[in-house]
């Protein structure tokens, strides 16, 4: 049997012959940058092979690269197979590095409603006079300290046999907890002494690429601690196609194992921030797109990705967070926000409930924006949603320097309309490594408004400036020159990322107009567009419109919530009355399957230039363009 390894930390791996580079260092335990899921599209899982002998079709995929790093053995990890011993050594760039998660939330402020409340009791030790039995004297207590009515608590097996030592052992001074959970209440832990104010819970935003926890007291509803991390099921798969065909291949439990691991590291570290044993968190709350709700149910999602693609489960799920593996009070509960389709999940009921959409009556347009976008229109009355891919494009992928959000990438860039010379920020204001999400859309924006590209997104060559070139492939634009980054090349936007570019923003915007088309409604009766997600929150709002990513609205109406997946699940968590407006919400959307809707692909298609065929529908876009063709002359 061949073996792997990789360099610099010698770690080797044996594999079969023919397995993938990446699938050696998957099962190595190597996170590597794989943006396409493994399909050879993205070029980010650079190697360079040492030594060794493998299977790379230079020929095909050789574009990713120059004649030099060819010549040094550099090839894809997804596309390389091993045919013996190898040493391979892995850049730094290719790994998945300390990415710039949005943890933010709007705190929007809330009723205390826990569903889990802690008694401290001082009982009476029975005697010949009073033999009441351990339980009924326990429960009673609770009821004479305002709890629930004795009759009504139910007590678990594993929590009556802790009954008699504890009640002896701490001299009838305990703490009682009880939580509600369908179908009534349950005693869930006896404890010695008085711990009434240990009384914790978590509000999960449990993402296709990250995981953010934030850690409460169901006391006074404090926030104690924030804690984010990579969701590790990157390993398996970037994107939730790649998971869900994992899963087919018998990866489901793994996955599902991940899942609690990316979940208990985020508690941990929100836990040993706070100064909190996670044995006091009592109550879990999730909110996580159907797919990955599913997964860490341990639920097959193999039927999501096939017609008439129908999820397992829809309606909200509760469990012992135990039982899946997540490391908090062995009798905490789980809650998991309901999904409406198999690509609108709980996440974006989440993100409703934060924006509070389902409480207005007028007109609000929600959207979500990843390498999947969710569109959500609607009032207090109704609500329709759509959800499509927006590619890897307007996450860097697809698109030759881009890149995650990580520390070198550039996320705000500005032209001189005259000189074409950029100004740029990069996370941890380091030099810059490529361009994320918001920097290419501040980018196109700007050559859009200087005339570099057409509405059709073509480079206009005849410019005279430095910055404008013919590339190996397409023409191009150096944003910044090899002496400024840190790679040592020039980092350039190329023709061809721009079409990329385009065609995912026509996917978000012609969305939009296929939900408003239903519903009869005009881009003037909208008041409110709402972003939530990390690349919602960075973009520049008057850039998403110049490019036509989404409506043009006045530029005061859009609002920016945050991580609205976590703010919903922060609303929840402390106040369980609004889960009630949860499952209505979810039961109120309509969902609109984009496949099959024939208007679709004509918004699309009309939808595929700067910022869209008819700039009747762009008028301060339209004049931007008027004043570039004056300068331009």
């Amino acid at each position: 049997m061949p073996s792997v390894t990789f360099l610099p930390s010698y770690r080797k791996i044996p594999v079969d012959p023919g397995t993938t580079i990446l699938a050696a260092a998957q099962k190595a335990g190597i996170q590597m940058n794989v943006v396409c899921g493994g399909q050879g599209k993205c070029g980010k899982c650079v190697v360079y092979l040492k030594s060794g002998l493998v299977s790379f079709d230079r020929e095909k995929y050789g574009r990713y690269f120059t004649a030099g790093e060819l010549e040094n053995g550099a090839c894809l990890a997804c596309q390389t197979a091993v045919e013996g011993d190898v040493q391979v050594m892995i850049p730094e760039s290719t790994l998945i590095q300390e990415q710039k998660i949005l943890v933010e939330s709007l705190g929007i402020g809330t009723e205390l409603h826990p569903s889990v409340w802690k008694y401290a009791l001082e009982l009476q030790p029975p005697t010949l006079e009073d033999p009441s039995p351990d339980l009924t004297r326990l429960l009673w207590g609770i009821q004479k300290m305002g709890g629930p009515v004795a009759e009504k608590i139910y007590a678990p097996l594993e929590v009556l046999r802790s009954i008699p030592a504890v009640l002896r052992d701490s001299g009838w001074k305990v703490t009682g907890t009880v939580a509600l959970v369908p179908g009534g209440y349950r005693l869930i832990n006896v404890e010695k002494g008085d711990t009434a104010r240990f009384l914790y819970g978590a509000a999960v935003d449990l993402g296709t690429t990250t995981v953010v926890v934030y850690l409460r007291s169901l006391v006074d509803g404090k926030v104690l601690a924030v804690a984010s991390n990579y969701n590790r099921q990157i390993s398996c798969g970037e994107d939730i196609l790649s998971r869900v065909n994992y899963a087919r291949k018998g990866g489901l439990d793994r996955l599902q194992q991940l899942a609690a691991e990316s979940i208990n590291a985020a508690l941990t570290a929100a836990a040993n921030s706070a100064g909190i044993d996670r044995d006091e968190i009592y109550e879990v709350v999730i909110s996580g797109n159907t797919v990955m709700t599913h997964i860490l149910m341990g639920i097959d999602p193999a039927y999501m990705i096939e017609e008439p693609y129908v999820p397992v489960v829809r309606r909200y799920l509760t469990a012992s967070a135990q039982r899946l593996g997540i490391g908090v009070n062995a009798n905490a509960g789980l809650f998991v926000f309901p999904a409406v389709s198999d690509f609108i999940g709980g996440d974006v009921v989440a993100d409703i409930l934060a924006a509070g959409m389902a409480e207005r009556d007028e007109v609000s347009l929600l959207i979500d924006i990843g390498t999947n976008f969710e569109v959500v229109l609607g009032n207090r009355e109704w609500m329709f949603s759509c959800a499509g891919a927006a590619g890897p494009a307007l996450e860097g992928g697809e698109v030759l320097f881009g890149m995650r959000a990580n520390p070198g990438a550039i996320e705000r860039i500005s032209l001189d309309l005259d000189t074409l010379d950029p100004t740029y920020e990069t996370i941890n204001s380091v030099k810059p490594r490529g361009i994320c999400g918001s920097g290419l859309i501040d980018l196109i924006a700007d050559l859009l408004r200087a005339c570099v590209i057409d509405r059709t997104g073509r480079i206009n060559t005849a410019i005279r400036s430095p910055r404008i070139r013919q590339g190996a492939h397409f023409p191009e634009f150096v944003v910044a020159w090899a002496r400024e980054t840190a790679i040592g090349k020039d980092i350039v936007i190329t023709e061809n990322d721009v079409k990329s570019l385009i065609m995912s923003k026509a996917s978000v915007l012609a969305a939009c107009f296929t939900l408003m088309n239903e519903a009869g409604i005009r881009r003037e009766e909208i008041a409110s567009i709402f972003f939530s997600g990390a690349f919602g929150n960075y973009i520049n709002k008057e850039h998403a419109i110049t490019i036509g990513l989404i409506p043009e609205v006045p530029i005061g109406s859009i609002q920016n919530i945050g991580n609205g997946a976590v703010e919903g699940a922060n609303i929840a968590l402390i106040n369980r009355k609004k889960r009630r407006i949860i499952d209505e919400i979810a039961r109120m959307i309509a969902y609109i399957e984009l496949n099959a809707e024939p208007s679709f692909m004509d918004e699309y298609t009309r939808a595929t230039f700067l910022p869209h065929t008819d700039l009747a529908l762009f008028p301060e876009v339209e004049r931007l363009l008027d004043a570039c063709r004056i300068r331009r002359g």
